[in-house]
């Protein structure tokens, strides 16, 4: 990997004013990181810094310690590195001072740059780089259906909070870092000259005023990856609503069994964060076999072999696969979350949220919510 993004005057770093700095911390960001540069440039002018904008990007991935992000972050790594952009990787999570280094490492770099891109604004390092950068250009990339969330509430001028803890009690490190929050905030409001977009695939309509809105339709993805090739039956993508205490466990295990047997679904296609022993009882209780994808799903879809149909609960990829998929007769098909199955710590907007997931999406087939087995 490329030295840590703060070593200055390292060769073939960027040290010139007007850089763009891309900071992600899950492969899904950086695929969508990839995106937003492939539909900027090269070849395209930027109108405010007068060059293309997809060129002089340098991503910075903040390494979680997760095995199976870290191992996705790589090879997504790897295709940004192909695609010509700048890679540091950074072991921001490497030990208790990690933090204090990754920050000081970057604050040059971040007091250049002209452009910063995000892809989680939720993420509390991100908003403490926020508090850095002097950029006059912010753009916000998804990290999935918490772009909906973040959009609603910077137009209402709330605190930002993940949607599956909205409507619990601050904690005590909330509070904290609520005046860091609260300045992120401020960053990601256009004004005096401050330009903020959102790039996204996400049935984002309304944006506050003097937000951009930018549609991610997915090319990169299109045009880099397949046609895939599509086998008769059915597969089954997995959630990780059971790991962020929003659904229950037994009642996860029962829909997945009842979907797989009416739908006819062979393969479970695993989220990252899903528990390693959460997916050893779905694979014994179904006999599906589960699938550890070293890729973002839009790209393991595009690439192949992917089923006829793709069943999903209410999640990113029911948003995102049919554009990735655009084409190809592959159906998506989306199982509504049933109120029972909610865990009785799950935030009082979870089921709303799921609800407005699963009824924006476009080009999906909506299923009944199955009955438990």
């Amino acid at each position: 990997m490329r030295p840590r993004a703060g070593r200055a005057g390292h060769p073939g770093e960027p040290d010139e004013p007007g850089h763009t700095l891309a900071f992600v911390e899950s492969p899904v960001q950086l695929l969508n990181v990839l995106e937003w540069a492939h539909a900027r440039g090269p070849g395209q002018a930027d109108a405010h810094t007068h060059g293309p904008a997809g060129a002089d990007l340098t991503v910075v991935v903040l390494a979680p310690t997760d095995p199976m992000t870290r191992g996705q972050l790589r090879r997504m790594a790897d295709l940004a590195r192909d695609e010509g952009h700048r890679v540091c990787w950074e072991e921001a999570r490497g030990g208790t001072t990690a933090p204090f280094h990754t920050i000081g490492g970057l604050a040059g770099r971040l007091r250049r740059a002209g452009r910063v891109v995000m892809g989680d604004p939720f993420s509390r390092y991100v908003q403490l780089l926020l508090t850095i950068t002097r950029a006059h250009d912010l753009v916000v990339v998804d990290d999935g259906t918490a772009t909906m969330e973040f959009v609603s509430q910077l137009a209402h001028g709330e605190r930002l909070v993940r949607w599956h803890r909205k409507g619990g009690h601050p904690g005590p490190r909330d509070l904290l870092f609520a005046p860091v929050s609260a300045a992120a905030r401020r960053r990601l409001t256009p004004a005096g000259g401050r330009r903020v977009e959102v790039f996204s695939s996400m049935p984002v309509t309304r944006a506050p005023d003097g937000v951009t809105l930018t549609a991610n339709d997915f090319a990169w993805t299109r045009a880099r990856f397949g046609p895939p090739r599509i086998t008769k039956g059915a597969d089954l993508v997995g959630t990780s609503l059971v790991e962020t205490g929003v659904v229950d466990d037994g009642a996860y295990l029962d829909a997945v069994r009842t979907l797989a047997r009416t739908h006819g679904a062979t393969r479970y296609f695993a989220h990252r964060r899903e528990s390693t022993g959460k997916l050893h009882r779905l694979a014994g209780g179904t006999g599906l076999e589960i699938v550890r994808p070293d890729l973002p799903l839009e790209l393991i879809a595009r690439r192949g072999p992917i089923g006829r149909t793709v069943l999903s609960f209410p999640s990113t990829v029911v948003h995102t696969l049919p554009l990735a998929l655009t084409g190809t007769g592959v159906r998506v098909a989306v199982c509504d979350i049933d109120p029972a199955w909610l865990t009785l710590t799950a935030s009082p907007r979870a089921h709303g949220f799921l609800s407005s997931v699963t009824g924006t999406a476009r080009d999906v087939h909506r299923l009944a919510t199955v009955a438990p087995a």
